[in-house]
């Protein structure tokens, strides 16, 4: 007859063999089998046991922090259509009158050949056309260029950069910088030559989708830019 692995009938329970406590071990992972939910904050630090620090919470609102050497807040203004404009480098002005005099000396050329062949066909007298022409020629040479400066400026705020242009066809121009995919700063060997920089706005949309900003100086346009990435990295937190 084989042994049975229950008690007989009305024989006391005996004490838990050590097996019994391994498997309640095994089962709830705590000394005695306990469950994990008894005595839950009711756990004592250890003897000489140093105290654990407790994790500091995650930040709702993550901050930016720029870099290095990001531009102060010396540059904004408020955008107002009734506003001072902020001018442009003075050495803007001397390469606009680099590119004037040029011009006007080709038109010089051009006139002097017309009239060349004129006087040859037609018998012309000399500075029928030639005077004029060098008439021309200095005032797009000089008076031009001083025009085109005084008519250019921008202002920038916060969120905003407003760049005006244009003597005969005005242009002005506003940019949120919400809408800026990135910017260039551009400098050419004269340019470079002359610490001026071009920077360059590019934005989504097909109107406007680049809005250049030419004659700043080299640092401000650095700056300027650094100012308008720090704004759409703050926007995209």
């Amino acid at each position: 007859m084989s042994t049975s692995d229950h008690d007989e009938p009305g024989k006391p329970a005996g004490p838990a063999t050590p097996a019994s406590g391994n498997r309640a071990r095994q089962l709830f992972g705590h000394k005695g089998g306990a469950s994990p939910w008894e005595g839950a904050g009711k756990a004592q630090a250890r003897p000489g046991a140093e105290p654990v620090a407790a994790s500091a919470p995650y930040p709702r609102d993550a901050q930016y922090t720029p870099r290095e050497g990001s531009p102060g807040e010396d540059f904004f203004s408020e955008v107002d259509d009734e506003g001072e404009l902020t001018r442009l480098h003075p050495n803007y002005k001397l390469l606009m009158r680099f590119g004037a005099l040029i011009a006007g000396l080709v038109l010089f050329i051009a006139v002097a050949v017309v009239e060349g062949i004129l006087r040859s066909e037609l018998g012309l007298p000399m500075g029928v056309l030639l005077m004029p022409g060098a008439i021309i020629a200095i005032i797009i040479g000089f008076r031009v260029p001083v025009a085109r400066y005084n008519a250019r400026g921008y202002q920038i705020s916060r969120d905003r950069l407003r760049v005006v242009r244009g003597i005969w066809w005005h242009s002005d121009t506003i940019v949120p910088f919400g809408r800026v995919q990135h910017i260039d700063v551009d400098q050419g060997p004269v340019e470079r030559a002359l610490g001026i920089a071009t920077m360059t706005l590019h934005t989504a949309g097909s109107h406007n989708a680049s809005v250049r900003l030419p004659g700043l100086g080299h640092e401000r346009a650095i700056a300027m830019r650094e100012a308008i990435r720090a704004h759409i990295k703050r926007e995209t937190l």
